[in-house]
């Protein structure tokens, strides 16, 4: 297992609190349309779709090592975690078209951002199951 694989723990959480932090500015621009919300979405969305690139990549590395074992909450966990990851992709590009004074963009943006938000913290929880057990919070 390389280096990269090891350290996915420590890199997967910056990027799910980017993209949470962005869907959470985004609902703040449309409670309040301000555009220092505005700027405030796109750039986090923009960092954690690159981050959440690597943490993707190192995902994969770590999950084919052979101290993991691989589980049906594993696969579930790698193809949301993929799909959260190309859907911060996917928002990080429409949000280069924001400007254009249609709205469609806008709700195209914001649609892909908070189903991309949804994703990542299921991916994020699956992920924490897989770690501490789907009982940790039980008394």
């Amino acid at each position: 297992m390389s280096f990269i694989g090891k350290i996915h723990p420590l890199l997967v959480h910056f990027p799910i609190a980017l993209v949470l932090a962005a869907a959470a500015a985004e609902l703040a621009v449309i409670a309040a349309p301000r555009q220092a919300w505005r700027i405030v979405a796109v750039a986090n969305i923009r960092a954690g779709a690159a981050m959440g690139v690597v943490a993707a990549i190192s995902g994969w590395l770590f999950a084919s090592s052979p101290v993991v074992d691989g589980t049906t909450s594993l696969e579930w966990h790698r193809w949301l975690g993929m799909a959260g990851a190309g859907g911060a992709i996917g928002a990080a590009l429409l949000s280069w078209h924001l400007h254009v004074s249609s709205r469609r963009p806008a709700f195209v943006y914001r649609v892909t951002l908070f189903v991309t938000a949804f994703l990542v913290a299921i991916t994020g929880h699956l992920g924490g199951a897989l770690v501490w057990g789907a009982s940790f919070f039980r008394p």
